[in-house]
């Protein structure tokens, strides 16, 4: 008898402990729900500041970039729809660039067959088709010679801008900039050729990081030619490189995305190894 009353008294007290942790525990549950709904609610203040900056800055910005850059060689594969390359829908293609403006690209079928070899340097351009035979060169300026190839590979050296950082202002163009929600619109306008000032590009800067995230190369008359996006942003390189996120790193788009503004179709770019500020040797950048 008196081992089921202490079995009793043990029990309703072993019964009001355990009630007591219940509630405890409920109260530690309900606060660590609250924590957690306030932390998913309400993002920290620093994620929703965004970066100020003037017209100098970037286009400041926008120059240190380009310096930053002396060479590079490339390695990168390229999706095109819509037949805007005449050539293949898919490549393997390899870039080499010289500082201020040698370039030469090689693509090559997937199985390693090459399709073309086209070099600039300065004004000047050489392209030659392998599979066809010809061998075209002529001015950038008038590339008529190149007929339905001059398109692309226009295309082609203006996706590559972003990779070499060479979009910068020139000497005879003006910029205004924008406040476009979160990031920055920089309007860049030059003369044409019976000397009104009409804008020429548009560039996105993201404004969190000043990372050139889109571009918008118009005609004369305004219309949207070209428009390019950059993601994918990796550092290359040294860290002690000169800055182009202005923290010591030297950061380049992977991916390039760019339509073609009069509908022709679109090309997809994604890099697997950039090598910045390295000698090239005489075949890696070959002469005109």
């Amino acid at each position: 008898m008196w081992f089921w009353r202490s079995a009793q008294v043990k029990s309703r007290k072993l019964k009001g402990k355990s009630e007591g942790i219940s509630l405890v525990a409920f109260r530690i549950f309900t606060v660590a729900l609250a924590v957690l709904a306030g932390c998913t609610t309400t993002p920290p203040r620093e994620e929703r500041q965004l970066k100020q900056a003037t017209v100098e800055e970037l286009t400041a910005l926008l120059s240190q970039r380009e310096a930053s850059i002396q060479t590079m060689k490339g390695l990168f594969s390229a999706k095109v729809r819509g037949g805007i390359i005449p050539i293949a829908s898919r490549m393997e293609g390899a870039l080499y660039y010289r500082r201020p403006n040698a370039m030469r690209l090689r693509g090559f079928t997937p199985v390693g067959s090459e399709l073309f070899e086209f070099v600039q340097a300065d004004d000047q351009f050489r392209l030659r088709l392998p599979t066809r035979g010809r061998v075209l060169s002529g001015s950038l300026s008038d590339m008529s010679e190149m007929g339905k190839l001059a398109r692309p590979f226009q295309l082609s050296v203006w996706a590559m801008s972003g990779v070499l950082g060479t979009g910068t202002i020139a000497k005879d163009e003006t910029a205004a900039l924008v406040e476009d929600g979160d990031r920055y619109r920089l309007e860049v306008s030059g003369p044409s050729p019976n000397g009104a000032q009409t804008m020429r590009r548009r560039l996105w800067f993201e404004r969190q990081t000043w990372l050139v995230v889109r571009e918008d190369r118009l005609t004369e008359s305004g219309a949207v030619e070209a428009t390019i996006q950059f993601e994918d942003f990796r550092t290359i390189g040294q860290a002690e490189a000169t800055s182009s996120a202005g923290d010591g790193r030297v950061l380049r788009p992977f991916k390039i995305s760019l339509e073609d503004g009069k509908g022709q179709g679109s090309v997809e770019v994604t890099f697997h190894e950039m090598i910045p500020n390295q000698p090239l040797s005489a075949t890696d950048l070959a002469q005109l």
